[in-house]
């Protein structure tokens, strides 16, 4: 009896928005003879909010005077940060040490020394994409620092720090690939992550492509390794991941949309905001900012001007 594989409709926004999942449909196994990862699933598409439409990028002014939930930090003596291990560059184990570092994990590590003095006094808990809101609501974590793009839909969910990553939205490819822009992906299979606003963005400048959804971007880096799609697109910060573990790809192409980063917070926790915005605003004033993208991000380039904070009080 032929084998069909279940596979998830998952709906992804047109724009910079949030993902809203659709009923559960089977769809015929047809992307490749070899499984695909597990949770992959093909993506439909539905319209979403940009971000410029709600001011989402404004946030609190930063405050070194503290409040009840950092009281509550210094007291537990350590910092709780939802982050992820299979992020190259940005948080990922290291194969020798076992140790997570990466950009994100070393702001991370900032913000916990400006709270309770230690950059060791942090505890790292691992999230996947779709948990890190949830897990923000019901306070498992403080803050979370996991390459999270600021959107209408998630402000609206939970608070969010200014911006401290201004990523790009590109494409990579094999290096043999007659891909060379989104124009050429009509017909092509794309991976991207589920309830990412990379997966939205695939979906309004690749309307005739085959979309691709993934847990983990571990897996869009293997789907492309073993043919089973032919680009992977989200973050250019992201990408430098992948190429650097395969000097096979490569990135091409205009950048598809600005991914402004943030970190997220619990909405009732403003004195955290206010906190970890005081915490940003040194880093970008002492330079640690441009040395930590030196130390991590030379692949994409001399590094730029941190982002400007904006705010809404």
């Amino acid at each position: 009896m032929r084998a069909v594989t279940r596979l998830v409709v998952l709906a992804a926004t047109a724009v910079t928005g949030c993902s809203t999942v659709q009923p559960l449909v089977e769809v015929p196994a047809s992307l490749t003879t070899l499984p695909l990862p597990s949770g992959a699933a093909v993506a439909s598409r539905v319209p979403g909010v940009p971000v410029e439409s709600c001011d989402a990028t404004a946030s609190l002014r930063p405050s070194t005077e503290g409040g009840p939930t950092v009281e509550a930090i210094r007291q537990r003596g350590r910092l709780i940060v939802g982050i992820d291990q299979s992020t190259n560059l940005l948080s990922f184990r290291d194969p020798a040490s076992g140790h997570l570092q990466g950009f994100d994990v070393d702001i991370a590590r900032e913000v916990a020394r400006d709270l309770t003095g230690d950059s060791a006094k942090v505890e790292f808990r691992l999230l996947t994409s779709i948990e890190r809101i949830s897990n923000l609501q019901n306070g498992t974590v403080d803050i979370v620092v996991k390459a999270m793009t600021i959107t209408c839909a998630r402000a609206e969910q939970i608070a969010f720090s200014t911006e401290y990553f201004d990523a790009h939205q590109r494409l990579l490819v094999p290096k043999d690939s007659p891909i060379q822009g989104p124009g050429d992906l009509a017909g092509k299979r794309v991976c991207s992550q589920v309830d990412t606003t990379s997966l939205a963005t695939a979906a309004r400048v690749a309307p005739a492509a085959t979309l691709l959804g993934v847990q983990n971007w571990d897996d869009c880096l293997v789907a492309i390794q073993q043919g089973q799609t032919d680009a992977v697109t989200t973050d250019d910060s992201i990408l430098a991941g992948m190429a650097v573990q395969d000097p096979n790809l490569h990135l091409v192409g205009p950048s598809l949309e600005n991914e402004p980063y943030g970190i997220g917070v619990n909405k009732s926790r403003e004195d955290l905001v206010r906190a970890v915005n005081a915490s940003l605003d040194r880093i970008r004033r002492d330079g640690t900012w441009e040395a930590l993208y030196r130390k991590w991000f030379n692949v994409l380039g001399v590094a730029p001007s941190p982002p400007e904070p904006r705010y809404r009080d």
